[in-house]
């Protein structure tokens, strides 16, 4: 067993940049979770899927539930960043836990090698999170102004 290093750090550096994209937006929202999170994510999920892929050919290995894995893993961080808000008066945090979930799927893909998947994936939540981000807002203050 033998990481090509060239291929790791190419496949990490994909990963913590995507997370970075993803973060960013977060972070200028000031949102509890931001940059670093979404790139530690991001990285820690294309890690388990490198360490899987050492084990892809030995018998018995399902590469499938090291994603599976990482999904429910990250599940908890995201219901740490929703159970932050005000002692139960309202839920917020959906979005940015959304967007640890997505930093962790942009991970696997940039674990896989899957590049171009990666950058088109990265730039679907960046855009949704800025688009609906401004809708929302806009939105929002149009219903308060019927109230």
């Amino acid at each position: 067993m033998e990481i090509d290093i060239s291929e790791f750090l190419l496949k990490n550096s994909a990963a913590a940049f995507a997370g970075l994209l993803m973060g960013l937006e977060r972070q200028f929202k000031g949102k509890p979770a931001g940059l670093k999170t979404n790139m530690l994510v991001a990285l820690g999920a294309s890690g388990f899927i490198i360490i899987s892929l050492l084990f892809s050919e030995a018998a018995g290995t399902d590469m499938t539930r090291i994603v599976g894995q990482v999904v429910v893993g990250v599940g908890f961080l995201g219901a740490g960043v929703i159970l932050h808000g005000e002692e139960g008066k309202k839920v917020e945090g959906l979005a940015t836990a959304a967007t640890i979930w997505c930093s962790a799927a942009a991970g696997c893909f940039a674990g896989f090698g899957l590049f171009l998947p990666l950058l088109i994936f990265t730039v679907f939540v960046v855009v949704i999170n800025l688009v609906f981000g401004y809708l929302n807002i806009k939105l929002k203050n149009h219903t308060e102004k019927d109230d």
